[in-house]
């Protein structure tokens, strides 16, 4: 005896009528309102937000705040005039003076975190605000004035910085943003 041989073909297509089987509406693009709301709504977007104020405030605000002390702060050296260009951490600044051209510059007498090769966490948000102090110091300096004192190992030049004929040095200590250093080893900041 043959099995299935009785058995009437069946599919649910048979069953529906032909007006129910049409497709998908045709698309619509979303409209304006639509697409805003997605938009408020999406959590990427809100990681774009505060990646872009990162950059700001770690790359264009201190931009900007050098760009105002090269230009209203001239320091007085015995070289010349020269300016600070450029804050690099709490203890190296740029300098631009006629005879050298562009330069780095170790002030000498403290020591601040590690900007670059910080290690820990600690120590980055240290060196941030030991940055600040620096650049806000020098903003606040009617006179400034530079000593040269040689040349380190990095082929940085070791300067005393004077604020107002006080050892900028001395100054972030008593902030609490650097450490005496006298050429020493560095202490750990974590």
């Amino acid at each position: 005896m043959a099995r299935g041989t009785k058995v009437v073909p069946y599919s649910r297509d048979y069953r529906r009528p032909p007006s129910w089987n049409m497709g998908l509406p045709p698309h619509r693009p979303p409209g304006p309102l639509t697409r805003l709301l997605r938009r408020i709504a999406n959590p990427i977007f809100y990681l774009k937000a505060v990646m872009g104020l990162a950059v700001v405030g770690l790359f264009l605000l201190p931009t900007g705040a050098d760009l105002i002390n090269a230009a209203m702060r001239p320091v007085q050296s015995a070289e010349g005039t020269c300016r600070i260009v450029r804050v690099v951490d709490g203890d190296t600044l740029s300098l631009m003076c006629p005879e050298e051209g562009l330069h780095s510059a170790r002030l000498l007498g403290f020591d601040t975190p590690e900007k670059f090769s910080p290690k820990c966490m600690g120590e980055f948000v240290a060196a941030e605000q030991a940055s600040w102090a620096l650049r806000t110091l020098i903003q606040k300096a009617d006179r400034l004035s530079l000593t040269h004192d040689g040349a380190d190992q990095y082929g940085r030049s070791l300067v005393r910085l004077e604020l107002d004929g006080i050892d900028v040095a001395r100054l972030m200590v008593q902030a609490g943003h650097a450490r005496v250093n006298n050429g020493g080893p560095r202490g750990s900041w974590c």
